[in-house]
């Protein structure tokens, strides 16, 4: 009944759906995530999900043929999540973690190739995530916080009461001696471990740690070496910016990993290198490429395989470390990573071979596997599916000497002689990227675009200075200076949409999750061109939140110095000091306990704006994070902001 007032209150003659109908639509797109494929290229795994439920359950499929992919069995008595399968050295087992049925405790289980003969290995009492398996098929490692949550930043902060800092769980390497059914903690207590590989001859770890508290010091951690038998941790290089995806080289001498400017923990860009492994003759392999490493794998001794933004695009390259030269050996407007948030590419032990999870604004997702650049489809669960919104464009313009990209959604229906308005979808980090996918994401508010659309918006999707994409020199473009650049880049973008597509100039909105939250806010206090906005998730004052949120170490990077030794960088950009210039109606969403962007902040917002009698409204939904997870909030969220545009903007 809410939706049908919604309609009638804000007629939509070019609404594709109602409200209920689209949110239903999105709830039944298949997903698929943490895809691993068999190094003999037969087989690959996956875990799969709907949009709108919180069970995830892995199937297995053979890689050629028409064979039906199998779900792997493992007993429930309920619903059952799972995470991270990974194959053994021999192909013959896939180990998967999964939480069955009301137990929130995960454990590794064990299936043959084709998904039988379950068998529960571990009996753990924590968290546990990133099963890899030893080079000789005779251990399995991951990380594994004893006696104690994890999940990193975007998941619920846990209530903090008492005497605060006292206990650091930090997240070590714990390996499993399979026969044997033997688990050991092996990396140091001090510890707390990011990401790891496995050297070639099974002796040595090498990792991304620092100390605890863990979801704090990702932005400060080092490359660390780490003695197995012995439990001997040996840093080997202290970086200048932030860490990921440490690999060693088949040899076992050197090791590949990128460095960047990074602002959030699993969402990697930068640029690719390698160092020897006892710390000497550190190279940057792709200097002044115009684009962000995301992933890679040491295939050979001189090949390295690795996945890039590119634009507002993905590429998978490879590097010759004899010359440094890099052939692109495919490229498209899709999103495809490997390791890190949401992992959907994996590649054969050759590298010639690879299976990934594709989609795009239009095309809802599927699995596909072959050599890289000539895939075909495995699954086919999405194909009734259609796209009720429009059709996007890619969309190019410059500013400030900067050649800037982005998306444009049209709305569903665009008639001649009409025009529409347009919402600016401002992405997180700031260190991302706008990069297509089909727009079935609650957690992260992606299905938004999908509903804007529908109900006649354009929307535009832009990747400002500070984005991943063009190199590292432009993703440090916005340092010590959030806000000012980033915001001249998107309207000048607004401007580009409005020249170009029959968008109505007095009837602009502007919307964002994270630091997009934190752009929305600051936006309406820098300019009244906007009619109506929607903050997520957001920042209002710098300074506060410094002192507030659980991951300051992330801010340094950008803004040089802590809030105490240069307070005057944070005020610069808090939108809180230019509060009494906002005209603009702003509804603020956030979730109750989010450890990145405290509702803290939204509330510090909100409160100055009704204060100042700014039409606004503030929404904290109980229990949530910064990733939200109940679906019932998620539908809600994306109402709400459809609903506040309709009322603002039409």
């Amino acid at each position: 009944m809410k939706h049908f007032l919604l309609a009638c209150l804000f007629p939509m003659a070019l609404t594709a759906e109602t409200m209920q109908q689209l949110t239903e639509q999105l709830g039944k797109t298949v997903l698929y995530s943490d895809v691993a494929l068999s190094p003999d290229r037969t087989h690959v795994a996956w875990v799969q999900s709907t949009a709108a439920t919180t069970s995830k359950q892995t199937h297995v499929r053979g890689t050629s043929g028409n064979a039906t992919a199998m779900l792997v069995k493992i007993p429930t008595t309920g619903e059952r999540t799972d995470f991270d399968p990974t194959w053994s050295p021999d192909s013959k087992t896939l180990a998967v973690f999964s939480s069955a049925g009301d137990k929130e405790q995960r454990q590794l289980w064990t299936v043959n190739a084709d998904g039988s003969d379950p068998k529960e290995i571990t009996n753990l009492k924590g968290y546990a995530a990133r099963p890899r398996w030893s080079h000789n098929g005779k251990q399995i490692a991951f990380l594994f916080v004893e006696g104690a949550g994890g999940g990193g930043p975007l998941m619920a902060a846990p209530t903090a009461t008492g005497v605060i800092d006292t206990a650091i769980h930090n997240q070590r390497i714990a390996v499993l001696d399979i026969a044997m059914g033997q688990l050991r903690q092996v990396s140091p207590v001090n510890l707390h471990i990011y990401d790891y590989d496995w050297s070639p001859d099974d002796k040595t770890f090498v990792a991304t740690a620092a100390s605890g508290p863990g979801d704090n010091n990702w932005w400060i951690a080092q490359i660390y070496t780490i003695d197995i038998a012995k439990g001997n941790a040996t840093s080997i290089y202290k970086p200048s910016l932030q860490l990921a995806v440490p690999r060693w080289s088949p040899d076992g001498k050197s090791i590949a990993f990128i460095e960047g400017l990074m602002s959030d923990e699993g969402f990697h860009g930068g640029d690719l290198f390698t160092i020897s492994a006892a710390g000497h003759s550190l190279t940057n392999r792709t200097r002044g490429r115009k684009s962000s490493a995301s992933s890679l794998f040491w295939l050979a001794s001189d090949r390295i395989l690795f996945t890039e933004y590119v634009g507002g695009g993905s590429a998978i390259s490879e590097l010759t470390l004899a010359d440094n030269s890099v052939r692109t050996i495919w490229k498209g407007a899709e999103h495809l990573h490997a390791f890190g948030n949401f992992p959907n590419f994996a590649v054969s032990r050759d590298g010639k071979f690879a299976a990934a999870e594709r989609s795009t604004f239009e095309t809802p997702p599927e699995m596909w596997a072959g050599p890289i650049g000539d895939w075909h489809q495995l699954t086919s669960n999405n194909s009734g599916i259609r796209a009720s919104w429009g059709k996007a464009e890619n969309l190019e313009w410059t500013n400030d000497s900067f050649n800037i990209q982005g998306w444009l959604l049209s709305p569903a229906k665009v008639e001649s002689g009409q025009k529409y308005p347009i919402v600016v979808l401002i992405h997180g980090g700031p260190s991302s990227a706008e990069v297509p996918e089909w727009p079935a994401s609650f957690g992260m508010p992606r299905a938004i675009i999908a509903a804007l659309s529908s109900r006649g918006y354009y929307v535009l999707m832009p990747n400002p200075r500070g984005s991943y994409g063009q190199g590292e020199e432009f993703t440090r473009a916005n340092v010590k200076d959030f806000g000012a650049g980033d915001l001249r880049d998107i309207l000048a973008g607004v401007d580009a949409a409005i020249k170009k597509y029959p968008v109505d100039p007095a009837r602009l909105g502007v919307t964002g999750w994270s630091y997009g939250g934190y752009m929305t806010m600051w936006t309406v206090t820098q300019t009244n061109r906007f009619r109506g906005a929607v903050a997520g998730a957001g920042v209002g004052n710098w300074q506060s939140y410094y002192g507030q949120n659980l991951i300051d170490q992330w801010m340094i990077p950008f803004f040089g110095a802590s809030v105490y030794d240069d307070p005057a960088v944070y005020e610069k950009s808090s939108p809180i000091h230019y509060i009494k210039k906002v005209k603009t109606p702003t509804l603020v969403i956030v979730g109750e306990r989010d450890a990145e962007c405290p509702s803290s902040q939204s509330y510090e917002f909100w409160h100055a704006l009704k204060t100042l009698g700014v039409p606004t409204q503030l929404i904290v939904y109980p229990g949530e994070g910064h990733l939200f997870i109940k679906p019932a909030n998620q539908a809600d969220r994306m109402d709400q902001t459809v609903a506040w545009f309709d009322k603002y903007l039409k």
